[in-house]
Parts: structure tokens; sequence; C-alpha cells
């Protein structure tokens, strides 16, 4: 089993068991706590050394975690991603009666997903439950880890021109089944149950539906991945693993997982939030700093703005650009944009690519064709709270936005070795641009 098939691995591993975002806070937490790093909390006061690591979660949903240096440092050196993926939420009161005979869940779409890929496959439900213990109002997180729920296609007999191309009505075709008629009013019931709590404790919750199948390799030599919330956990994971290898940074080195980027970001926990501005500034200011020198070394870093890529279809080709033509397993992919959906200009494409080649990974640009619109992510929203050089980066997947995605079985592996790199790296940043890349080995 080679390096990369071993890095792959981990990651679906690391998938299966983040079903929602709050999973995959908990389980990046986790990691970090294991490494020796010491949890902060938002509404107590920081106290901070040099060479301390540390981290804090906002809502459960999103976390940031950082290292000190031991000596005085220039700036910040952040890889940020985001932990949500595109699903259903299920919404309050869900039960509905379907022809006296089915129990179904109603539920609403999060985020921009692709429809059809959701049907007649096993799904389930997992996220948080707020309940009541006493006076207080604690967070669990539950797992219904079993095959509980099905989105049923209509007959083809039914719906002869379905595959000429069909409308989806969220209310009406997206519903899942969740039992016979003997299933209704039970739901609040078996989440209780499957947090080991009373029904009557529950006083909220943020459920989401989650794809059941499992990760796998496939291709003829198992190059490739598969696997839903690839998007972006295959980022989110791989740039922490780098995080937690890059040990004694020169600048001060940071790891974001934001919420709800798939939503556009406007969330308290999201990157157009105050987060990561609060979590930069506390740093600034419990090290004995000023607001001058907030302001120098916020001047003074780069951001990675990680967030998965377009890799050129297969059957497809015509959609991808004439000569920006991402491919799966060839490396990182360097994202532009005219018109500032994506942050990469000239000064950032060339640091990254001098890590990239530095740490001997090959890398590769997108650009969308010039007519089609394309989306944005994380960088350009959090340059609206902190503004920093930034690079948007990403690994290059297929199906993007379907809850079972595909991937290069390599390029975990790349992005863990540059992110590595990138937080060894002393970047020197002046007004104009890069003045020195230093790489500590």
């Amino acid at each position: 089993m080679d390096e990369f098939y071993r890095e792959s691995e981990s990651l679906l591993r690391f998938i299966e068991k983040s079903p929602s975002c709050f999973h995959v806070v908990k389980n990046a937490a986790s990691q970090l706590a294991q490494k020796g790093f010491e949890r902060l909390w938002e509404n107590q006061k920081w106290d901070l050394r040099p060479g301390g690591a540390y981290y804090v979660t906002r809502n459960g949903s999103s976390l940031i975690a950082f290292r000190i240096p031991e000596q005085p440092f220039e700036g910040f050196q952040l890889v940020c991603s985001h932990t949500d993926s595109p699903t259903f939420k299920v919404k309050m009161n869900p039960e509905m009666e379907a022809d006296k005979k089915y129990t179904k869940l109603n539920v609403e779409k999060y985020g921009g997903m692709l429809c059809a890929p959701w049907f007649d496959r096993p799904l389930s439900v997992a996220g948080r439950i707020l309940v009541r213990s006493g006076n207080e109002i604690r967070q669990e997180l539950v797992n219904v880890d079993r095959d509980l729920l099905m989105i049923p296609n209509v007959a083809i007999h039914m719906n002869r021109t379905v595959n000429e191309g069909y409308a989806y009505n969220a209310q009406v075709d997206l519903c899942p089944v969740f039992g016979d008629e003997q299933a209704m009013n039970t739901f609040d019931a078996l989440i209780a149950e499957t947090a080991g709590i009373q029904k009557e404790q529950i006083l909220g919750t943020d459920l989401f539906l989650y794809n059941r199948q499992k990760g796998t390799f496939w291709g003829s030599a198992e190059e490739f991945i598969a696997s839903p919330r690839l998007d972006d956990l295959q980022c989110l994971y791989a740039s922490l693993q780098g995080f937690l290898a890059a040990e004694q940074p020169e600048n001060a080195a940071v790891f974001c997982a934001f919420d709800n980027e798939e939503t556009g970001s406007v969330s308290r926990q999201g990157a157009a939030s105050t987060f990561l501005q609060d979590t930069l500034k506390r740093i600034n200011y419990a090290l004995g700093n000023s607001e001058e020198d907030y302001l120098r070394l916020t001047a003074g870093s780069f951001m990675l703005s990680a967030d998965n890529a377009h890799a050129v279809h297969p059957n497809h080709q015509e959609m991808a650009d004439p000569v920006n033509r991402p491919q799966m397993n060839h490396g990182i992919v360097i994202k532009y944009n005219a018109n500032q959906k994506y942050t990469t200009d000239g000064v950032s494409a060339a640091v990254f690519g001098s890590l990239c080649k530095q740490a001997e990974v090959p890398f590769q640009t997108f650009t969308n064709r010039s007519d089609m619109a394309g989306g944005s992510t994380l960088g350009n929203i959090s340059n609206t709270q902190v503004s920093m050089r930034c690079v948007d980066i990403g690994l290059a997947q297929l199906a993007m936005h379907s809850p079972y995605e595909m991937a290069g079985g390599k390029d975990a592996l790349y992005l863990k070795r540059v992110s590595e790199l990138f937080y060894r790296t002393m970047l020197r940043v002046t007004e104009d641009g890069i003045a020195e890349v230093c790489a500590k080995y």
C-alpha cells in the first residue's frame, strides 16, 4: 500500500465519521487535542503564550486552530476550507402522512445540489440536538447509524418523459420516506433513543440527511476515489494534516474551517462573519500588541483558500475552458476569475506555484469558459472581513455537489505536502507583493 493510498484511505475514514458539519468539527478538534492543542472559548479570557497551540469553535460547526511561534512573527499564514456540503435539512415537525400508508419527512434543500443522485439510495439523519438537562441546555451530536430513509423515483411508466429533463419540486419530489403508517409521531423518539435521552428533553434540532454509501477506491488501477462530501472535506482533511505536521512555524500558522459556504457564508459562523477577524485580533491583543500591530500583521499575511475544483468531464469536455483543463490526480488546481469570484492574482499564483515546486507537488490551472458563470468560495468572502494576500486553490473532482462525488486518489497527499511546507515557510509580504519565500525544512 503506497503513501498516496494510505492518505486517501484515512481521508475516507474521516469522511465516514463526519456525516454533518458538527461531526466534522468534533473530529477535527479531536485530532487537534491529541496533538496537544488547547481549547479556547469565545466567552472567556484568552491567555496565550509564544509557542502555544490552540483552537476555538463557533456554533459547533466552524473551527479555527493556530500555532504561535516562539519568536516575534511578521504575519499570519492561513489555509481555509469549509465544513458543510449540499444536503437536505429536516424541518421542525417533520412527519407527514401520505395516502394513510406512508410517513414522509418534511425537508428543505441546503445549498446548490444535484437532485437526481439523491433518489433510490439509503439515507440517514445526523446533526445536533439541543437538550434540556436540569437548568442547562446542552448540545448533543446524533447520527442514526443505519439505513433509515429513501427518496423513491417515480417509475418510468408513470413519467415517460423524465429522461428528457425534469424540474424537481423540493416540496413534492424530494421528501424522503421514513416508514409506513406506524412510523407517524416516532421520529423524535428515534432521535432521542439514538442520543440516549428522553424525547421530552429535546428543545431544538439541526438535523440533515446524508448518503449512507461508504467511500471507495475505483478505476482500473484503483486510481480514483468516490465518497460523499469530498467537496470540501478532501481539502479540509488534507490541509489539517499539513497543519498538524508543521510544528514550530516562523509566522503564526492558522487552520480555518468555516460553515455555510454552500449557502453564501452569510452566518455568524461563515467566512463572511467576524469569526476570523475576532480570532486574529484576540491573538494579537493577548500577546500584548496594539491595533497598529494587528494591521501590520494582517498586511503581512497570506491565505490559501482551499475548496475543490472542477475536473474536465470525460463526457462533456466542451464545458471546460479550451486551455485550462484540470484533471484528477494531476496536482493542485490554482483557480482564476477576472471578476474576483476567486482571489488569485499574478502575485499569489507565483507564490503558491513556487511552494508547489519546492514541495515537488504538481499543479494546474482552472478558469471557467468565458461564456459560463462560475461560483465563488471562501477567499474573496473572508477578505471582506480580514484583507490579505490570497490564492484560491482546490483538488480536481467530478460530480461536484452530488451526494456521491469522485476525485483523484493522489491529490489529498499533494495538498497535505504543500500545506505543511506553506506553514513551515516564512512569507514576507511587502506593499507590492512578496519579498521573500523562505522555506524551513
